[in-house]
């Protein structure tokens, strides 16, 4: 399913306006019954629930005035409160209010004055069964003015289920966003295609259950290829994974050498080393400094183990280090560096000088991705097109920018470094998105807060690099965050905030065994019947 961007959605109901015939109004009618009829199933029924309808000026209010006319003929108590001026109503805005006036459905004016908000306070608390927010639509941008503040704040006290129509009041479609005060949903119905701002926080949280439906539109528009975000979703995954033929052997599943570790962050190279393996690499390699070898090859059974030159007591650098990797590069597919590595000159040069001489697919996890922090350039000169998987920090150190500052512009931000340094980025956050350097973006449904421990990044990055020989080229990042996260959700469902990275480690076979078949979404989200 692809994910539409604000004035994407727009020009999308344009065509299908001006291009297929589609009357605004259909559109509009069909977004207020499909709004209807989720606020009815969440609820299990609406007939003698009374029903609080919020509507806007913009067709998103006309949304809402629609699915109070549906919503009444299933037999709810419906009372809808307007905001904003009525003199601003849009014309398919106005044309379902009228019909909802003729109804006699009651519509009151909210004037943003605190007697005003305190009658619906009182309504919502002592009468309503459920909230249906159709307040501001995708196209707004900003905190929301002070009236419009106030009455979102009551929807949130009032501590009613609440069902969203296209995004929650407050959020930036775009961006995820919340300048001001949103509305918290427990259910959004995206019209049309779901957008970036239901992935990110806060919008991601407020969402709620997330419910797509296309409203009627062509769906040669809703999958035109102009659209470049796409959700890496169950269907997506079962594509991405080439089957094994009968005369598979390890050699053929991925020789993957891992250069990782250093005093005091071993961990990070065993668990990314032993991941290629349990993402069905068939041979991994793990190359670290001579004076922790001893260690890691007792602590690893399976992988094996190279002791490399050190710079240092447990650090990797220097020429001698360079020349014995160099040689190791030649026997293997796939180069995965950086997990634990250190973050010492002298690793960071080598790291440099192995990226712009290594003819192999290589892959940069955390201490890799700090040592091109100021010289990001290097990567436009690898021989092969690199796969970067940093955190939000991580990327914000690589552009040279704060979190904040990426966070308000992340996806443009990362499609310009993906075109400049020519390269694939794995950013992970709430939503593990992965861009390609001609703009393509993938956004992730799996994952959990869970998630959020050491050593998980790890996992990531030794997955990815495992799968690049059991993927076709160029995939192995999408297969490789969907396999992650849907680890990460079979180990939450059995140790909730208290899961460790080696649990996600450890379920990544059985959420192999089970792609195709099952998988617990990070947050629900359905195509509406």
């Amino acid at each position: 399913m692809k994910i539409s961007l604000v004035d994407e959605m727009r020009a999308i109901d344009k065509k299908a306006t001006e291009e297929f015939g589609i009357p605004e109004l259909l559109l509009m009618e069909n977004a207020g019954r499909q709004a209807a009829e989720a606020m009815e199933n969440f609820l299990g029924g609406v007939v003698e629930k009374t029903i609080c309808v919020l509507a806007g000026t913009g067709n998103n209010g006309g949304d809402a005035f629609a699915a109070a006319r549906h919503l009444s003929n299933h037999g709810a108590k419906v009372k809808v409160f307007m905001a904003g001026n009525p003199a601003h109503l849009t014309r398919s805005a106005a044309v379902n209010r009228d019909i909802v006036g003729r109804m006699g459905i009651e519509v009151k004016l909210l004037e943003g004055e605190e007697r005003s908000l305190d009658k619906l306070r009182v309504f919502l608390k002592r009468f309503a069964d459920g909230i249906l927010d159709g307040i501001l639509g995708t196209g707004v941008k900003g905190a929301p003015r002070k009236d419009i503040a106030d009455l979102i704040r009551v929807v949130n006290e009032s501590g009613k289920p609440v069902v969203s129509i296209d995004v929650p009041s407050g959020i930036e479609a775009d961006t995820g966003e919340a300048p001001g005060e949103a509305v918290r949903a427990d259910l959004t119905i995206s019209l049309g295609l779901p957008k970036i701002g239901h992935f990110f926080c806060p919008g991601a949280e407020c969402t709620g259950t997330l419910l797509v439906d296309d409203i009627g539109i062509p769906s040669q528009l809703l999958e035109a290829e102009e659209l470049r975000q796409e959700i890496i979703d169950d269907a997506l995954a079962e594509t991405l994974f080439l089957p094994r033929s009968m005369d598979v052997h390890k050699g053929s599943c991925g020789r993957v050498l891992v250069i990782a570790g250093s005093r005091g962050m071993t961990g990070a190279a065993a668990l990314a080393s032993k991941a290629a393996l349990r993402s069905g690499g068939g041979i991994s390699t793990l190359a670290i400094a001579e004076s922790l070898h001893d260690i890691m090859e007792g602590k690893l059974t399976e992988v094996m183990t190279q002791p490399i030159p050190e710079a240092a007591p447990g650090i990797l650098g220097g020429d001698r280090a360079m020349g014995s990797l160099l040689q190791l590069v030649e026997s293997h597919d796939v180069i995965l560096l950086g997990p634990g590595l250190g973050r010492r000159d002298e690793t960071g040069d080598l790291v440099r000088h192995l990226l712009v001489n290594i003819n192999k697919p290589v892959i940069l996890d955390a201490d890799a991705i700090y040592a091109c922090r100021k010289h990001p350039e290097l990567l436009a000169e690898c021989k092969k097109i690199p796969i970067l998987t940093p955190h939000l920090g991580e990327m914000a150190a690589l552009l040279d920018v704060t979190v904040p500052e990426l966070r308000s512009s992340l996806l443009p931000m990362v499609r310009e470094a993906a075109r400049e340094y020519k390269s694939v980025f794995v950013v992970k956050s709430e939503c593990t998105i992965v861009v390609y350097p001609d703009g393509e973006a993938f956004f992730t449904t799996k994952g959990n807060p869970g998630m959020a421990t050491a050593g998980c990044g790890d996992v990531l990055a030794g997955t990815i690099a495992g799968l690049v020989c059991q993927t076709e080229e160029g995939l192995a990042p999408l297969a490789g965050v969907y396999l992650h996260g849907l680890a990460g959700d079979l180990a939450y469902g059995e140790k909730g905030e208290g899961l460790i990275a080696s649990d996600v480690l450890e379920k990544l076979p059985e959420a192999r065994r089970c792609i195709g078949t099952c998988g617990v979404q990070r947050q629900e989200m359905q195509s509406s019947p």
